[in-house]
């Protein structure tokens, strides 16, 4: 009798580990991170970390800023090497990108870092067209071949203020040269429109000001969380990105 109880509720206890593991689970486990122009995936490393330190898959799309047709295709391929629902998440230009590959059927959400959350017709260069009185100017070169970069000696203060002095020196003499073709290319159909959506405002950005990003937020209807930092926010506070990030993975 007393072996039928203590088994009975080593059972019940059991049960009541396995129901509370299933519950804690996360959503989606995996997550796909997108870079914007200027950059390579390496600036996710901080956030890289955080996430894989919590258990989830997360896999970086080096794209090539070339053309947003050719960075949709290779954040679409790294979304069909995942093995169940998505995560897809983008930084600036990223935005973009996650906008149009984030109608790919595994992609159950898509996370906007301080980035472009374009509509239907809408790119980085209309976005930008007509800056606000007062708002600060990315200060992009004239391009050479048909491929942007931004002045070295104005990279720290517009992109990654907040940013230790030599690693934002280092974003600065690495940029990838940006094509014309990938600022220029238009959204058709946003995922925001289909998918939920969250977006992580940085309130010290000097490239896309904060004013737009909240209002692109809200247009897209998304959860939005405020922090403090640059548009490097994501080599910056990668905790903070990685937490943000992980909001979206958790819903149910």
């Amino acid at each position: 009798m007393t072996k039928s109880i203590l088994a009975a509720a080593a059972l019940a206890l059991s049960t009541t580990v396995s129901l509370t593991s299933a519950q804690a689970a996360p959503a989606v486990k995996n997550i796909v991170l997108v870079h914007g122009g200027f950059v390579d995936g390496s600036g996710w490393q901080g956030v890289y970390n955080a996430l894989k330190a919590k258990g989830y898959n997360v896999t970086i799309v080096q794209n090539p800023t070339t053309s947003l047709a050719d960075d949709v295709a290779f954040t679409k391929r790294a979304v069909a090497q995942q093995d169940g629902p998505v995560v897809l998440v983008g930084h600036s230009y990223g935005g973009v990108v996650v906008s149009e590959a984030g109608n790919d059927p595994k992609v159950k959400s898509v996370v906007y870092i301080a980035a472009f959350a374009a509509d239907a017709g809408e790119s980085v260069m209309s976005l930008i067209a007509n800056p606000p009185a007062g708002a600060p100017v990315p200060p992009i070169l004239p391009p050479v071949e048909g491929f942007l970069m931004l002045d070295k000696a104005k990279f720290a203060a517009s992109f990654a203020a907040d940013v230790d002095a030599k690693t934002a020196a280092f974003m600065a003499d690495s940029q990838v040269p940006w094509n014309v073709a990938a600022a220029g290319g238009a959204v058709s159909s946003p995922a925001w429109k289909v998918k939920p959506s969250y977006y992580l405002v940085a309130t010290d950005d000097h490239m896309i000001p904060p004013p737009a990003q909240r209002q692109m937020a809200k247009r897209a209807g998304a959860t939005v969380a405020e922090t403090k930092g640059s548009h490097a926010v994501y080599v910056s506070k990668p905790k903070v990105v990685a937490d943000f990030i992980e909001k979206a993975a958790n819903q149910k």
